[in-house]
């Protein structure tokens, strides 16, 4: 058995989805195909579920609307003509009756978000099974949110490998199918409540596949030749990368590098299961691959930018110290609000924390200042990693005057920065 993942990028247009096909054709024995919602379809959903939230009714219906033109367009390409699979007019009809009849505020925005926002991989998945059985490659079709039990941390789940196991290899080994196709991205509750483990967090979901499946190797599918030491997209004149280990790659996804999700690596270090990073464009390239050892350690600097980052400046008003007293109580306050912290740095009566940017920004000042705390933020920042930093870099970056705090170890640079 093998795991393929392949990101919404690669099935964007009608033409990766046939790329995917061919991919699946020329492989050989077993393959789970995990697979994310189709381009910007997560985007669109966001808008869809913003609107409901708010009770806009008619801009909700009008985005959900994009979504099924978007969809329609691929599957008219893929059959030649208007087309329209039941299992995906299904969720369609399913999407508009929550947007149409539902209350909003009969369930927390977290409950909705996952619920609205996991169409997108459902939706995608159908279209990718149901033509691979056109395209003469037999596939079946599995719904994960019978497969991955999750607990109830909505839009940041975690899956019970344990109870996950039975279910996931029952459904794979009852079957005389080759090929299956899931979705990436979600899972359920014990109730059946559909969760989101975080956003693309595809990876994770075919690593916990390859974990469960002993699969021989998991391939996450991109479009650029394997992993590169900074993204071509941010920075000039990036090299390939063929190999890393489990370790670096945990820290290189720690730090906000775009390769893989950052909970991908356990399960598959678990069972010194390979990943493989492979060209989509090109699937004869070597790709790279993330294994237990590797033959010669990385010579050159890996640049990784986090964009969408804010600066909160604490101190307590009663001036205690801030390790000792408070620190326990500032990251409860941050759990609370399920927002991540990637750096840190104090004094005796302050912290400066570099946290993700979150709709719950005014929520936690203000917690803070209920709690005695005296905060200060920025907004418009980005975090700035350099692993294996050279003279060079603390030059260029860290003396420039948009930089408002630096963290530096022997290997590792760190710069938060204005935008």
């Amino acid at each position: 058995m093998k795991v393929y993942k392949f990101g919404g990028a690669s099935v964007k247009e009608a033409a990766g989805v046939r790329n995917l096909a061919e991919i699946a054709r020329s492989t050989e024995g077993r393959l789970f195909i995990v697979v994310s919602a189709m381009g910007k379809t997560t985007n669109a959903l966001e808008r869809v579920m913003d609107s409901f939230w708010e009770g806009r009714t008619g801009e909700a219906v009008v985005a959900m609307q994009g979504v099924v033109d978007y969809h329609a367009q691929i599957l008219a390409d893929l059959w030649g003509e208007p087309h329209l699979p039941q299992r995906v007019r299904g969720f369609y009809e399913e999407l508009e009756e929550i947007i149409t009849l539902s209350n909003p505020k009969s369930r927390t925005y977290e409950e909705w978000y996952d619920r609205i926002v996991s169409f997108g991989e459902l939706i995608s998945t159908s279209i990718v099974s149901d033509y691979l059985t056109f395209a003469g490659v037999g596939s079946e079709w599995l719904d994960m949110r019978r497969m991955f039990l999750t607990n109830n941390r909505f839009r940041d789940a975690n899956i019970d490998i344990e109870v996950s196991t039975p279910r996931l290899r029952r459904a794979v080994e009852c079957s005389t199918s080759r090929v299956f196709v899931g979705q990436g991205f979600i899972g359920a509750t014990e109730q059946g409540a559909t969760t989101t483990i975080g956003r693309e967090g595809s990876d994770y979901s075919a690593a916990v596949a390859g974990y469960i499946l002993e699969a021989e190797s998991v391939s996450i599918w991109k479009d650029v030749e394997g992993i590169l030491n900074g993204d071509p997209k941010q920075f000039e004149g990036v090299s390939y990368i063929p190999e890393l280990t489990y370790l670096d790659a945990i820290e290189l996804a720690y730090s906000g590098a775009q390769i893989i999700h950052p909970k991908t690596i356990k399960p598959l270090q678990n069972r010194s299961i390979p990943l493989y990073v492979k060209c989509f464009v090109n699937p004869s390239l070597p790709g790279s691959v993330i294994k237990e050892s590797i033959s010669k350690p990385i010579d050159i600097p890996i640049l990784i930018l986090k964009k969408n980052q804010v600066l909160l400046s604490i101190k307590p008003k009663d001036y205690s110290f801030i390790l000792e007293e408070r620190m326990a109580e500032i990251f409860a306050i941050l759990e609370r609000h399920r927002t991540k912290v990637h750096l840190v740095q104090n004094s005796a009566i302050s912290m400066a924390l570099c946290i993700d940017a979150t709709r719950y920004l005014e929520e936690i000042v203000e917690e803070f200042h209920g709690s005695g705390f005296s905060v200060k933020y920025n907004t418009d920042m980005e975090l700035l990693t350099i692993r294996g930093y050279r003279k060079e870099h603390l030059q260029e970056f860290v003396e420039a005057e948009n930089v408002y705090m630096t963290q530096r170890s022997r290997k590792v640079l760190r710069i938060l920065r204005k935008k």
